[in-house]
């Protein structure tokens, strides 16, 4: 697959500009460097693929898509859930790409990348080992760095159009062909009922906002994650901004009702925007 997005093409318009005939930038989202040809008409990609300048500047226009390109056009990255109706779009950032959620985006951006955001989350449970449970799949970056270390990762997305969005961004391609990831299509809220008790050593819960979700934040689903919790195992739950009158007003809330489930510790960890509770 060739990808796009604008910080790929101000770098080959700009080239052109200067009236260069080859600049090397990426056509994967930043993962790997490529030669591309300027000619008159239009720049060539890699397998001799020829985009007309208009589409170029067609996809500089566009700072919150990525584009797949494909004969000569370029597509963005976008679906539309048959769940909830709502748009997923792959945005670009200077790294890893983000997922827009009806314009929202579902990492964060400001100050830091989606890539460093997960390290963030991570790091917060390390070290990662044995069975982790991913509760929200998204782009999959989270399943993806925690199978690095982990013996099996099993990651829940309840929305296949998602995972479609997943399989087209190139960041997300360990999703797919790691055999230490476990995907399960589902609601997250049902399917944890489905396994064993103390069965995970680590749980990543990073779900949607609270408005889109509520059932991931209630007591009925933290004490699930409790049962599946090994003895002194560890779950990293996302809130918001620490400092966010959203952060300290689900806070406290969220930390109640961990206590209640069970969870005799819990830890703020304001660098990853959320806390690690420990059983």
């Amino acid at each position: 697959m060739l990808i796009l997005s604008h910080y790929q093409t101000e770098i080959i318009l700009q080239a052109r500009k200067e009236g260069k005939t080859n600049v090397t930038t990426s056509t994967d989202l930043g993962l790997h460097l490529s030669n591309i040809r300027l000619a008159n008409n239009a720049c060539l990609l890699p397998g001799d693929i020829a985009l007309p300048w208009s589409v170029l500047e067609h996809i500089n226009e566009n700072e919150n898509s990525c584009f797949i390109i494909e004969h000569g056009e370029a597509h963005p990255i976008r679906v539309e859930s048959q769940i909830s109706g709502r748009i997923y779009t792959l945005m670009p950032t200077e790294k890893a790409p983000t997922m827009l959620i009806s314009g929202i985006p579902m990492h964060r951006i400001k100050d830091t990348n989606p890539y460093r955001d997960t390290l963030e989350k991570i790091r917060t449970l390390t070290p990662v080992r044995g069975k982790v449970l991913d509760t929200a799949t998204g782009l999959g970056y989270t399943a993806i760095e925690a199978a690095k270390t982990a013996q099996l990762v099993i990651t829940i997305e309840i929305d296949p159009a998602v995972i479609e969005i997943a399989r087209h961004n190139p960041w997300s391609h360990a999703l797919f062909n790691n055999p230490h990831i476990q995907q399960i299509i589902g609601d997250s809220f049902d399917e944890i009922e489905h396994f064993d008790p103390e069965s995970f050593d680590c749980i990543v819960h990073d779900p949607p906002t609270i408005q889109l979700a509520g059932d991931l934040f209630s007591s009925a689903y933290y004490k699930q994650a409790y049962r599946i919790l090994k003895r002194n195992g560890r779950m990293f739950h996302y809130i918001a901004d620490p400092d966010s009158k959203i952060g300290q007003r689900l806070s406290g809330g969220i930390t109640q009702r961990l206590h209640q489930a069970g969870f005799t510790r819990i830890i703020p960890k304001p660098k990853a925007f959320g806390i690690v509770a420990y059983k």
